[in-house]
């Protein structure tokens, strides 16, 4: 088995009233988390808003740095990490994340499954997810079993205490080098 590949796992913290309600319960520096197969997160994917200026309106997004949710919280924190995985485990992540892809609009999201991740109670739903859950599901449905718990109570912390991640960047998402560049571009 060899680890030639990586996957990109970003957790973000934009200051939002819901992530700072979140913060308060938690005690953890970020709350959202989001999965992307390629380090300058062009393809970055996740459970949060579907419209940026709309907070309840949630479910499966393709989340775009420069004109989705973080367009609206440039001072967005956020850390990312690599996990390197084989080949065969790419492929068997994108067969799962096509099968979100191909049904976007049934997905919702798992508000109540975050209630439940604060009661150690898993709730689940089918078609939907909240954030951590949906990028433990992706990973957990390939093969990659990280915690010895059910993916609806994977949290963002979750990711920051695993050995598995090795972390490539801590700061402003838009300081981040390859999303600078990008912008520059822009």
């Amino acid at each position: 088995m060899v680890l030639n590949q990586s996957v990109y796992i970003m957790l973000t913290d934009t200051g939002t009233l819901f992530t700072k309600s979140i913060k308060k319960y938690t005690k953890a520096p970020y709350n959202h988390a989001s999965i992307s197969f390629d380090p300058d997160l062009q393809e970055l994917y996740s459970f949060g808003r579907k419209n940026p200026s709309n907070p309840i309106n949630g479910g499966f997004v393709k989340e775009d740095i420069f004109e989705g949710t973080y367009s609206k919280y440039p001072e967005t924190t956020c850390v990312i990490y690599k996990l390197e995985v084989t080949d065969r485990d790419v492929e068997k992540m994108k067969r799962v994340l096509n099968v979100f892809k191909k049904n976007q609009r049934k997905f919702l999201y798992n508000l109540l499954g975050v209630v439940g991740v604060s009661l150690n109670e898993p709730v689940e739903f089918s078609n939907s997810y909240f954030c951590s859950q949906f990028v433990a599901e992706i990973l957990h449905r390939s093969g990659i079993r990280l915690w010895d718990k059910l993916p609806a109570l994977v949290t963002p912390d979750d990711f920051r205490s695993n050995q598995r991640f090795h972390q490539i960047y801590e700061g402003k998402l838009f300081e981040y080098e390859p999303v600078k560049k990008r912008f520059l571009k822009e």
